[in-house]
């Protein structure tokens, strides 16, 4: 009788998941193509150096809810190699602080970036979120149904994403005036490996994601998006908008 009640519950289980993973994506979500680098590269949040040099970039402009009256610019490039994605934000601000200095704590809540990405082709609504504070601080999670199931991520998997920003890890109180900065990064492709069925990038290999810009509790708070997020209340959790990353 056990055996058949564990059968029956992982039956179900997989059945939810099923269910969710092939819940309705956008037709018209943008498309980004990630270019691959010939070797690794220095994590030092240099917008400027020759390997990001001739790398297309998307701008982040979409708004959820109200729009704040100063609108930051952001940009995102992104490329890969045989063992890590890289992704790099450069934000023209204004009301930035940072006070996280706890690695997954409430780094939204700051002036912060995001990337949340489902690399299982399989199941393009099961999707890592990585938020990143613009000092630096990595929130990571690997999240089976939204705000409802996640993995946990072992911290020493976390602390393998290298991140360098070009502001200190600590702002407060607020700079109000107008600041530029830069948060680059990148993720072990083993370590997504190693909690999802991961596709690795090469030539043809597309990911679902979207990428974004936020300020929860700042004095100019605004949610932005990559993709276009059809809801009602900000809610980057919602993986059936996210565009298509295509890797060349």
């Amino acid at each position: 009788m056990k055996n058949i009640l564990v059968k029956t519950g992982l039956m179900i289980l997989v059945g939810t998941f099923c269910s969710f993973s092939e819940a309705p994506v956008t037709d018209d979500a943008p498309v980004y193509h990630v270019g691959k680098l010939k070797k690794p590269m220095k994590i030092d949040a240099d917008w400027n150096k020759a390997q990001w040099k001739n790398v297309r970039s998307i701008n982040i402009t979409n708004y959820m809810g109200t729009v704040p009256e100063f609108k930051p610019e952001t940009q995102v490039k992104m490329l890969y190699d045989n063992d890590y994605v890289y992704v790099i934000f450069h934000v023209k601000d204004r009301y930035v602080k940072c006070i996280t200095d706890r690695i997954n704590g409430p780094v939204w809540q700051d002036s912060a970036v995001e990337f949340f990405f489902a690399p299982d082709p399989r199941l393009p609504l099961l999707y890592f979120n990585l938020e990143t504070n613009c000092g630096g601080t990595p929130l990571l999670s690997y999240n089976l149904v939204p705000r409802k199931e996640s993995k946990r991520i072992d911290l020493d998997d976390i602390k393998k994403v290298e991140i360098a920003s070009t502001l200190p890890k600590i702002i407060d109180p607020e700079i109000s005036n107008p600041v530029e900065w830069t948060l680059e990064y990148r993720i072990p492709l083993d370590v997504l490996e190693k909690y999802s069925n991961a596709a690795r990038p090469q030539k043809g290999v597309e990911w679902k994601a979207n990428f974004y810009k936020i300020a929860e509790i700042t004095s100019n708070p605004h949610y932005i998006t990559w993709a276009e997020v059809i809801n009602e209340k900000p809610d980057f959790h919602r993986p059936e908008f996210f565009g298509r990353l295509i890797f060349d």
